[in-house]
């Protein structure tokens, strides 16, 4: 289920770079989120991690994570890097996991997920030397701002995976639109939607329904029954996935520093989930909810 999220959010980038050809950044992360709330939580029951978390989640998840990334996309990004880049919240996830939450990566683990970030650098080196400096810094805060989603939720499991991706989507859409009247203005909001394409219906769609409620569903779901070490090196595997969708897509041939990178990735991957130890067997339990735990949200 894992391996089947990366390739979702390997294809994942080119989709959103579909979907800014006629949308601007936040008001294409605002859509997103809409579609996701609605109609679906008129159908879907709460999910019973209480509302302090639900709404970390929106906001972690949603506003900070997707606001900065799309905007990172449309002042330079490119969608490969971004890709690779935005996995860097590998390493925050389990650093602030292991602050947070006691849960200790072994030093097996940990050695591969230093591998897996050397094959990352090796798949975007020719991107890392002429990429600017401020949509750069934003992916990374991007990524920063996903990690401790990944924590909030792994420190308070929802009763179903996809029950947060649906609740947690009504905070995003208030704070982004009106970020998208206020700093891409009404004219922009206005020209997207006399002027919308195919493609970017297209692509607003695939990030909706299937980046964001499949993917992010499997993935909450995944948090919330193993150690946030052993889930989050999976999403490695998705700048390979994406260098692999961007050729598709434009033609993009990744050398041969990509292709040895990603195998590189590939073996860190594996290392970090402890495989060929058994570590996974003894040490990845589901947390236990507390006994006093109040019903809600």
């Amino acid at each position: 289920m894992a391996g089947l999220v990366a390739l979702i959010w390997g294809v994942n980038f080119v989709a959103a770079q579909f979907g800014m050809d006629s949308f601007p950044p936040l008001l294409l992360a605002a859509l997103r989120f809409t579609l996701v709330a609605i109609p679906a939580v008129f159908f879907v029951r709460p999910p019973g991690n209480g509302l302090r978390t639900v709404v970390g989640a929106g906001l972690t998840m949603g506003v900070l994570q997707f606001g900065l990334l799309y905007s990172a996309m449309h002042f330079g990004m490119p969608a490969g890097l971004a890709s690779l880049v935005l996995q860097v919240q590998t390493v925050f996830t389990v650093v602030i996991a292991a602050v947070l939450l006691r849960e200790r990566p072994t030093a097996y683990q940990v050695t591969g997920i230093l591998i897996g970030i050397g094959g990352m650098v090796l798949v975007g080196w020719r991107h890392m030397s002429t990429a600017p400096a401020l949509p750069f810094l934003m992916t990374v805060a991007a990524a920063a701002s996903w990690a401790l989603g990944n924590v909030l939720v792994r420190r308070r499991p929802p009763r179903d995976g996809f029950s947060l991706v649906v609740w947690s989507a009504l905070v995003p859409p208030i704070p982004l639109f009106l970020g998208s009247y206020l700093l891409e203005g009404p004219e922009a909001i206005a020209h997207a939607f006399t002027h919308v394409t195919p493609m970017a219906l297209l692509g607003l769609g695939f990030i909706t329904y299937l980046a964001s409620m499949a993917g992010y569903g499997i993935w909450n779901a995944l948090l919330s029954r193993h150690a946030a070490s052993s889930v989050a090196p999976w999403s490695m595997l998705v700048p390979p996935i994406g260098m692999v969708a961007a050729y598709a897509y434009s033609g993009e041939i990744p050398g041969l520093l990509g292709l040895i990178g990603g195998g590189v990735v590939i073996l860190g991957v594996l290392m970090a989930l402890g495989v060929g130890t058994g570590w996974g067997r003894t040490h990845d339990r589901p947390r236990q909810r507390p006994a006093a735990e109040p019903p809600g949200l």
